[in-house]
């Protein structure tokens, strides 16, 4: 009796695990953001399938100047585009999961340079754009079929840092909804900021400066990409020029600082530009990217009671300027997109380590720099 209980209970443990397989799709769709200074045209489209590891050319969709960040609609149906240039434009297309197809919708000014970044709410309802050159943020409502209005409302931030060559004035990051889209959080490379505000969802002032308004890191850091725990009791910050992560504990739109951990090797006298930074989907382990001289990947494991990174592992990214990478949903694979060497280059990870294994494919792309998953139907 005991030998059959403990087969029923390891058949039940092996169907646990295959359901927890099944419950992902066999493949997404891969949408690649790229900067159109080189060979590229616009944003290119892959399909990438979760038991290989492997990506196929979909489609592209060209004459999209500088589409550097890119952001997928919670429905799947709309992708949005900032247009990384002087002017600063933000452009919205339809899109097609089986097909991989986009089709120009239309275009909108950011009220600032250099738009590098761009988020929107599940309901759709509003863009939020960082705009890099401009030193400010945007909101940009959204129209019911998918078309972008013109701004409600710019914030902008004032003062420096220390580094007069890169912080001679404000220069926003970033702008990061909160898990439960109360908050929208801006990070500033210029004056070393998280600024934090409300979001409201209307029309008129849709977001406020919260209490306290902003937090500081140390100066000279150059606040970059943010990313929250899958608990969303802890928010992870990576800083550009200091090459470190900083963990804050997060409390409705309150941060208080818990650690900050370098990404480079003792003795390390090169060249660095840390840039993306990401938790795993089962919520145990965090990686980050590092340019310059680096061109590498370090693995955190994250501490579940308190949120603290213990290092783990340093990876080479397979090329040069690895600016952005996707985790894919299942967990077993890393994208990066290394902008230098025009390519995507997919490594395989162990999900219960969090440890690179090998590469597996790569796409030859110009100058990738977003990776975004979606549903391929």
């Amino acid at each position: 009796m005991k030998k059959i209980l403990t087969f029923i209970s390891i058949l039940s443990a092996m169907t646990s695990v295959a359901q927890k397989k099944s419950d992902y799709p066999k493949s997404y769709d891969v949408v690649v953001g790229t900067y159109t200074s080189g060979s590229s045209k616009g944003i290119s489209v892959y399909r990438f399938y979760t038991e290989s590891g492997k990506l196929a050319y979909l489609n592209q969709i060209d004459d999209v100047s500088n589409p550097s960040y890119l952001a997928v609609s919670s429905d799947n149906k709309f992708v949005y585009a900032v247009n990384e240039n002087d002017q600063g434009e933000v452009s919205a297309f339809h899109f097609e999961p089986k097909t991989g197809k986009l089709d120009f919708i239309n275009k909108q000014s950011t009220l600032g340079g250099a738009p590098c970044y761009i988020s929107v709410d599940k309901r759709r309802k509003n863009l939020f754009i960082a705009n890099y050159a401009g030193g400010n943020i945007a909101v940009m409502p959204l129209n019911e079929d998918g078309s972008i209005a013109p701004a409600a409302m710019t914030r902008r931030d004032d003062g420096h840092g220390p580094n007069k060559e890169r912080q001679e004035k404000a220069h926003v990051h970033t702008a990061v909804l909160s898990p439960d889209e109360k908050y929208v959080l801006y990070t500033d490379l210029g004056t070393d900021k998280i600024n934090i505000t409300k979001y409201k969802g209307g029309k008129d002032n849709p977001i406020v400066v919260a209490n306290p308004p902003f937090v500081t890191v140390k100066p000279g850091d150059g606040p970059r990409h943010l990313a929250f725990s899958n608990d969303k009791k802890f928010l992870y910050l990576i800083t550009e020029m200091g090459s470190s992560v900083v963990v804050f504990d997060y409390d409705n739109g309150k941060l208080k600082q818990r650690q900050e951990i370098t990404l480079l090797p003792d003795g390390f006298t090169g060249q660095t530009g840390a840039a993306d930074i990401h938790i795993s989907p089962n919520g145990k382990f965090l990686y980050a990217s590092n340019r310059g001289d680096a061109n590498d990947i370090s693995v955190f494991a994250v501490n579940q009671e308190n949120g603290e990174l213990t290092f783990i592992e340093r990876n080479t990214t397979g090329g040069k300027g690895p600016r952005n990478f996707a985790i894919d949903p299942t967990g077993r694979f890393i994208l990066v997109a290394n902008q230098n060497s025009n390519s995507i280059v997919v490594f395989k990870i162990n999900p219960d380590t969090g440890r690179f294994l090998q590469a597996v494919s790569r796409a030859e792309i110009g100058n990738p720099v977003c990776i975004k998953f979606a549903p391929a139907e």
